[in-house]
């Protein structure tokens, strides 16, 4: 019995026999399976460039020193709560990256790319899913359309930032982006802790909806940690992966469905509990404060305020904040998904965003308190 290892991996090179799988006991409830190209023939087609390939790295590394206390500037995480039209994503990316480099000195700015949205029921789950918003699901071109906007905004300076929803989309995307983040749905899962231990960026893992933390500290503590499990490579091929594990792994605090957890009071319990779970890493030095969803009700007004609040207690030095995150665009608050001809322009489909008006007087305002802390 020591010696069974399964069918040998030469099997794939050959035609299965149509007795290999059953009809009648698979795919009872699929309507269709359109074939998606292997991440290496996107990789092809869109490539990372030297240029973008050194802003990748170089940004990974500063978020790291960051995160573990050895840069003094702020964290900023800024952007849609979800890409849904390139055209403005590239208008907000620009405006964004004019602000970075005034900036630069006191905040360290990540743009927040978001293409997977994860829905409570069901709903419009992001530009991969359904780039055209009008029900047709086409995958391969959300796909393209994804690592089109990461390429753009990386052209213009700029570091991404997005969630990991499916297991999968990594593979297609990951050589882009700088700063990952793992949901509050998906803090418990073992999926996304094992997905995290072999990502090579620094990953934020957002307390439970219920407000725990402990799930978000596990998480990071697991992270770090080997793993061995089933994934696929740049050639679609399925593999048994076994990772070394992500040293980079925090905390965000992003409110609950019993309130806001942005206080100080509530870092400081957080902090304390940190020091006494096995999360380590980054988590030791700081956290991260998202200011929307739970901390604001997702209402892009109150937002605002959360962040001045934190800026303010940046600027009296108050410890344990490494960054901020802010849901942001354009045009200030959101609408229902609809083709992109009835909608309007930079105006997000989700979650309600703070217009960019707005959004430069916080970034300076944070600049501003990041400055005042140094001076203390």
């Amino acid at each position: 019995m020591a010696g069974l290892r399964g069918p040998d991996s030469s099997e794939d090179e050959r035609r299965f026999d149509a007795s290999a799988v059953f009809p009648e006991t698979v795919d009872v409830n699929i309507r269709q399976l359109d074939p998606i190209p292997a991440p290496r023939a996107f990789l092809k087609e869109l490539p990372l460039s030297d240029a973008m390939g050194g802003l990748v790295l170089s940004s990974r590394r500063e978020i790291r020193d960051v995160l573990h206390g050895r840069d003094d500037r702020l964290l900023v995480i800024v952007g849609p709560c979800s890409i849904h039209d390139p055209k403005a994503a590239h208008e907000y990316a620009a405006r964004l990256a004019a602000v970075n480099n005034a900036l630069h000195d006191r905040l360290l700015i990540v743009m927040r790319v978001y293409f997977e949205k994860p829905r409570t029921t069901i709903g419009w789950k992001g530009l991969i899913n359904d780039p055209d918003l009008d029900g047709r699901f086409n995958i391969r071109k959300g796909m393209w359309m994804a690592r089109k906007v990461l390429t753009d905004v990386l052209t213009l300076g700029l570091p991404a930032a997005t969630e990991w929803l499916d297991p999968i989309t990594p593979q297609y995307l990951c050589d882009l982006i700088s700063w990952g983040a793992i949901g509050a749905r998906n803090t418990e899962s073992q999926v996304h802790r094992e997905l995290a231990s072999g990502l090579s960026m620094p990953v934020g893992f957002k307390n439970s909806t219920d407000g725990s933390l402990k799930a978000a500290a596990d998480s990071c503590y697991a992270a770090s940690c080997e793993h061995h499990f089933l994934s696929i490579n740049l050639d679609g091929r399925v593999i048994a992966a076994e990772t070394k594990g992500n040293p980079d792994c925090h905390v965000v605090l992003r409110g609950s469905s019993h309130g806001p957890n942005y206080d100080s009071r509530s870092v400081a319990e957080a902090m304390e509990a940190l020091k006494a779970a096995k999360a380590g890493g980054p988590s030791e030095h700081g956290i991260v404060i998202d200011a929307a969803h739970g901390n604001c009700g997702k209402d892009e007004t109150r937002e605002a305020q959360v962040v001045e609040n934190i800026a303010s207690r940046l600027a009296a030095g108050e410890p344990g904040i490494s960054g901020v995150m802010l849901e942001s665009f354009l045009v200030g608050g959101h609408q229902r998904p609809a083709s992109l001809s009835q909608l309007v322009y930079g105006q997000s489909v989700t979650d309600a965003c703070v217009p960019w008006d707005r959004t430069e007087e916080l970034l300076r305002t944070l600049a501003d308190a990041v400055e005042s802390r140094r001076a203390l």
